[in-house]
């Protein structure tokens, strides 16, 4: 019975959880609405007054994934009717306004959007007072511009949109404007402008000084203890002065007559404050120089110079410049003024003495002690008068070194004076190149110029750099040290010549480097075979040392750059590294060629293992009479009659090819074209040959004869003899032209 009990009260708990955690919709049957939806929900719709809107409704039933349209199946409501109304979702906006629009469907699912109705406008106006010219100086309640928007559908009525109006000036020089408030700047013209909801309005605005001028005067107190009042013009002060007074007095532009002290007001600046400084009108000299002070007040200004000077022309050092110094040393430096020729005083007691980083170094009546390694600027002033110097403090230094002892340079070049190296006590290693001075044993060969090395003529000359001389008291070691280096100057080679424009050598031999002469500037020339540095580009060769002197030797067929180095300058001279020509062979060895033709020569080379190379263009041929014959790479070219022999070589092998050049065929004549002969009988014909610079000659016995019938007429030489009875054709051909004979033996 108690089970029961239990079980009973454990199916009760459980009906109340499940109707706790699904209410009624949850256990919704197939078709039912489970949620709808206004197409649009979560963002705000927004209409303009008197416009109109449909609204959807889409809804989502149980069992279905596809929404459908429950415009019309819901019932629709305005949380303010009289802004926007609806009618199954058709909006009709009324008035301006925001409302909520609610959908509600019968079996409980409920929908809302957000929807504001504005205005539209159809005109922007403006609204200002004094008719928009202004006198600088206008309260705030004469600077107000309002902006009215005149509402669309509404007769003579409008909206205050000042505030959210965007409005602008078109020059902000003269005036500014934000929210409807004019603040005035300056004098001038500018165009307001208002823009809002599309609509722009504009007025133009006119501001001017409310005064004509601004004048300013002198305050000079008499010895009579009277103050006068004089002209403001090129105040002249000294240092050391009281202050100077001025006083800006105003004139009204309505009427000349009323003037007012405005000195409080206006407003006082110094072009230069580390000259002077002006405060409500009066001038508190401060260094020598020249300022301007100026003066404004609504719209007018004045101005005036003011020469600051000192009872003093200079303040002069001893020692002078810049000063470098190492750690606990001290340095007394004089300072003196200058008033006139020949006048001083000396003031190092008391003058004011500064320095900018005292951590480094201290100064005191003019004595300077070094305290750390860094720099300091050493100022003293007197009296509107003041000058400074730089003080270095550097590290104690051990020892100087330079890391080149000799230099070479060419006449005419420069080049920057060595690093100098210091060492502290540290063992590390500073730049000391700014703190040493340089000298030449010899201006003349080389000197020092702007930080320079500058060769001037061929020679040797010893440089030598060490620390600068100076009055500190106790100097360190270090200061007595002096470092040399010796500068060879050269004269500069212009030009390196050779005869061999590209090399060939053989793999496994060794060939003699070409011959090379250096043409120096002054116009020398020599060799410099034996100085200059080759180097050979790739491993297919290699620059080898024997007892002949250097020589290259091919090591693998391929190409490299063998290049020269003297001086200033190098030469660059291709290479070719191939096998052992065993045989070269030419092709023509004899040529015959008229004026101003040309052939090719080929001329080919064998190797060990049967297989050629073109070398043609590689034997470099060169021609016995040029005037006769020339030959370019391959090329034989026939410049005039004669003969000539082109001669070449390659890996030893002497090639040569005669040439002959003869004039050009242009006409073959024969004296008889036909002959009539008897069985028996002969006749010699004659061919002439006519050339291209008018000679003929007689070349029959040069010809090559030919009979169409033998039988009938042979010939030999031209001459025709007749056999039988018949006809035949003799031709003569010579040099590419032929001459025919007909000839009848009856």
């Amino acid at each position: 019975m108690t089970a029961k009990r239990k079980m009973t009260g454990w199916l009760l708990a459980m009906v109340l959880l499940l109707t706790t955690a699904f209410p009624s919709g949850a256990f919704a049957a197939t078709g039912d609405v489970v949620s709808i939806d206004i197409e649009g929900s979560g963002t705000t719709v927004e209409l303009t007054v008197g416009k109109t809107k449909q609204l959807k409704v889409w809804g989502t039933t149980e069992g279905s994934t596809v929404k459908k349209d429950l415009t019309n199946a819901v019932s629709w409501s305005s949380s303010d009717s009289e802004v926007i109304k609806v009618t199954n979702g058709f909006l009709t906006s009324l008035k301006a306004g925001t409302v909520t629009i609610w959908a509600d469907h019968a079996q409980g699912p409920k929908s809302s959007i957000q929807v504001t109705a504005k205005d539209s406008y159809k005109e922007l106006t403006l609204e200002y007072s004094q008719k928009g010219k202004y006198k600088l100086g206008s309260s705030d309640k004469y600077l107000t511009v309002k902006a009215l928007a005149a509402i669309e559908g509404s007769e003579g009525a409008t909206k205050d949109v000042t505030a959210d109006t965007d409005w602008s000036s078109s020059n902000s020089g003269v005036l500014t404007i934000e929210k409807g408030q004019i603040t005035l700047v300056g004098e001038g013209t500018a165009t307001i402008t208002a823009k809002y909801s599309g609509l722009t309005a504009t007025y133009k605005a006119t501001v001017s000084s409310p005064y004509s001028e601004l004048t300013l005067k002198y305050l000079v107190k008499g010895s009579d203890g009277v103050v006068k009042e004089l002209p403001a013009e090129d105040i002249e002060l000294v240092v050391g002065d009281s202050e100077a007074e001025l006083k800006a007095e105003s004139t009204s532009a309505s009427d000349s007559t009323s003037k007012s002290d405005v000195s409080d007001k206006a407003t006082w600046t110094s072009s230069d404050t580390a000259v002077a400084t002006v405060e409500k009108g009066k001038i508190k000299a401060l260094t020598v120089g020249k300022t301007t002070i100026t003066v404004d007040y609504l719209g007018v200004k004045a101005q005036t110079d003011v020469y600051v000077r000192t009872p003093f022309e200079a303040i002069l050092l001893d020692p002078s410049g810049d000063q470098s110094m190492f750690i606990g040393e001290t340095l007394e430096v004089d300072a003196e003024v200058r008033s006139g020729v020949n006048e001083s005083v000396i003031v190092s007691s008391d003058a004011t003495w500064t320095s900018s980083n005292p951590l480094v170094a201290t100064v005191s009546g003019g004595d300077i002690s070094a305290k750390t390694a860094g720099t300091t600027t050493i100022k003293v002033s007197y009296k509107g008068i003041s000058k400074s110097f730089k003080v270095t403090v550097n590290p104690t230094i051990t020892k100087l070194a330079i890391e080149k002892k000799e230099l070479d340079l060419f006449k005419g070049e420069s080049i920057s004076l060595p690093k100098v190296t210091a060492t502290k006590l540290d063992e590390e290693e500073v730049d000391f190149s700014k703190e040493v001075k340089w000298t030449s044993s010899n201006e003349e060969v080389a000197k020092i110029k702007d930080g320079k090395i500058v060769a001037e003529d061929k020679g040797t000359v010893t440089l030598t750099a060490k620390l600068p001389e100076t009055g500190v008291t106790s100097p360190a070691q270090i200061r007595s040290t002096e470092i040399t280096v010796t500068l060879t100057v050269k004269e500069k080679v212009l030009a390196l010549i050779t005869e061999d424009e590209k090399l060939s050598i053989v793999i496994g031999e060794e060939t003699k480097l070409p011959e090379v002469n250096a043409v120096w500037e002054d116009g020398e020339e020599a060799s410099i075979s034996d100085s200059i540095e080759w180097s050979v580009s790739g491993s297919n060769a290699v620059i080898k040392t024997t007892d002949n002197g250097k020589m290259i030797k091919g090591l693998t067929k391929g190409t490299a750059s063998l290049k020269g180095t003297y001086s200033n300058k190098t030469i660059s001279i291709p290479v070719t590294i191939e096998q052992k020509i065993v045989k070269v062979v030419v092709d023509p060895v004899n040529i015959t060629l008229n004026v101003k033709k040309t052939k090719a020569i080929k001329v080919t080379g064998f190797y060990k293992d049967g297989k050629t190379v073109n070398l043609s263009s590689k034997v470099g041929w060169e021609s016995s009479n040029p005037e006769v014959a020339t030959i370019s790479s391959t090329s034989v070219k026939a410049v005039a009659e004669g003969t000539a022999t082109l001669k070449g070589s390659y890996q030893g092998y002497d090639v040569s090819v005669k040439v002959s050049v003869v004039p050009k065929l242009m006409k073959l004549t024969v004296d008889e074209k036909s002959l009539k002969l008897a069985p028996g009988s002969a006749k010699t014909v004659v061919v002439t040959a006519e050339y291209d610079n008018g000679k003929k000659s007689s070349v029959t016995g040069s010809a090559s004869w030919t009979s169409s019938k033998p039988s009938v007429a042979k010939v030999t030489a031209g001459k025709i003899e007749a056999v039988a009875k018949g006809s035949a054709t003799i031709k003569g051909v010579y040099d590419g032209k032929t001459v025919t004979v007909r000839v009848t033996v009856k």
